[in-house]
């Protein structure tokens, strides 16, 4: 046996320290994943042998009215370089909108004229314009802080208290029953989040398709289990309602305005601060009428590569990196097992493409035993019966139970074909999410180094033509 058997040896031990460590991160990540899976079908299990058993299931067309005196809601919709969707997207929300008492704040910085000019071609008295007192893009909390400062201004001039604070981004489509939801639930509750649906691209499958894979177990499943266990709920930044009254709180304590403005997910950090307040919220999933569709907000996902890394960079940067830092690990229990599985995203980004190198590297050891006459003598890689050949066996378990979820979610918000796409497009995920972390990490590297203040890094938006035809 000469240099090849110990090139070759080298490698099989290589190949199983890989396996080793890749097998162990997916082992945890998916015993996780299973755990929050057992509580959501108990749950619904649950539900059904009492709730439902003595109560119909409520839809928002059966919602009691509101009274004619009560507050008003405000809408507030952050905008910067959105001349292209902010036109339809506010003529399709006042339009279909059939919540009588509303006003929409657009925050427009003062160097946007194409998205001030797309706002007052609306002629809406309805739709106010608050402008962003510095040149833009900053950050997105910084421009809803503008718009909060409107709002005062506004409340003061007219002598009126809004009830809510909704939040929207300038390419939401947004359900006709949506604010009739939230103004039900408040002030009972602090704050309530709507599901957010992603709509299918045919023109890309893959990169936009894999966010109706994950917003569809996300938004039907993990945000269920958090309020369940009663840890904080993230909000989503658009679709969401807050208390005014909450939001006043938060304000005072950070001096006049409610979203930190160094924040890059100022939406996921406000859902913590209510939580830390004692605030209650809800995460509501319910029928426009009895048999329809859920009350959702739909938008339109980056169908490029670059721009969906980009996105989801920005969401890791704020929600793993930057919000480990700002928010720490409070709470109790259940909130601190939370953040923990919101900043393992970073984590498993890696993990999982550890995997796929392990993979590779064992596929290519089988071929070289069968093929090499040097690597025959060499024992298996991965010898049964091991701690970890069991270790696999249960790591491949957990990915088809993961997989099976994620077909199962998908197809029940998307469709059959949808599920079906999932399989693939779990692949695509793992890609594109792996980009993402590396970007991430960059960035907050960067972002020491230099310390520099974050800005808006916002992404191309796209309003269906078919919600304006309608």
């Amino acid at each position: 046996m000469g240099d090849l058997y110990v090139w070759l040896a080298g490698y099989w031990l290589l190949t199983r320290e890989l396996l080793l460590l890749a097998a162990a991160g997916v082992a945890v990540s998916s015993l996780d994943d299973l755990l929050f899976d057992i509580l959501y079908f108990a749950r619904q299990v649950w539900r059904r042998l009492t709730v439902y058993r003595v109560r119909r299931r409520a839809d928002a067309g059966s919602l009691p009215a509101r009274p004619a005196a009560d507050a008003p809601i405000a809408v507030f919709v952050p905008a910067w370089d959105e001349a292209e969707v902010i036109g339809p997207m506010l003529a399709t929300f006042t339009r279909t909108m059939r919540h009588p008492h509303y006003r929409v704040f657009v925050g427009i910085y003062p160097n946007d004229a194409a998205t001030h000019a797309a706002v007052a071609a609306l002629g809406d008295p309805r739709v106010e314009t608050m402008t962003v007192p510095h040149p833009g893009p900053t950050t997105k909390a910084d421009c809803l802080n503008a718009v909060w400062r409107g709002m005062a201004r506004y409340e003061r001039a007219h002598g009126v208290r809004f009830k809510a604070i909704v939040l929207h981004d300038a390419e939401d489509v947004a359900h006709a029953r949506e604010l009739d939801v939230i103004d039900y639930l408040i002030p009972a509750k602090a704050m309530v989040q709507l599901p957010v649906v992603p709509f299918a691209d045919p023109a890309s499958r893959w990169i936009a398709g894999h966010y109706l894979d994950e917003f569809a177990e996300s938004h039907t499943k993990d945000m269920v289990v958090r309020e369940a266990i009663g840890a904080a709920v993230p909000a989503a930044g658009v679709a969401c309602g807050f208390e005014r009254e909450m939001m006043g709180r938060i304000a005072d304590a950070l001096g006049g305005a409610p979203f930190d403005p160094e924040s890059l997910t100022e939406d996921y950090e406000l859902g913590h601060r209510i939580h830390a307040r004692g605030g209650k919220a809800a995460f509501v999933r319910i029928p426009g009428t009895r048999g329809a569709a859920h009350v959702t907000t739909r938008e339109h996902f980056p169908a490029a590569l670059e721009a969906a890394v980009r996105q989801k960079s920005r969401w890791l940067l704020g929600i793993a990196l930057h919000g480990w830092d700002r928010i720490g690990w409070q709470g109790g229990v259940a909130a601190r097992y939370m953040l923990l599985r919101d900043r393992k995203a970073l984590l498993n980004a890696l993990v999982v493409i550890v995997a796929y190198v392990a993979a590779i590297a064992y596929a290519a050891a089988i071929v070289l035993k069968g093929t090499v006459p040097d690597a025959r003598a060499l024992p298996a890689v991965v010898e049964r019966g091991t701690a970890l050949d069991g270790l696999l066996r249960l790591t491949a378990a957990l990915l088809v139970w993961r997989l099976a979820m994620r077909m199962l979610f998908t197809g029940r918000q998307h469709g059959p074909v949808e599920a079906l796409r999932a399989l693939p497009r779990a692949f695509v995920a793992n890609f594109v999410n792996f980009l993402a972390a590396l970007r991430a990490c960059r960035r907050y590297v960067r972002s020491l180094v230099s310390k520099t203040r974050p800005v808006w890094e916002k992404t191309a938006h796209r309003f269906p033509q078919t919600a304006v035809d309608e």
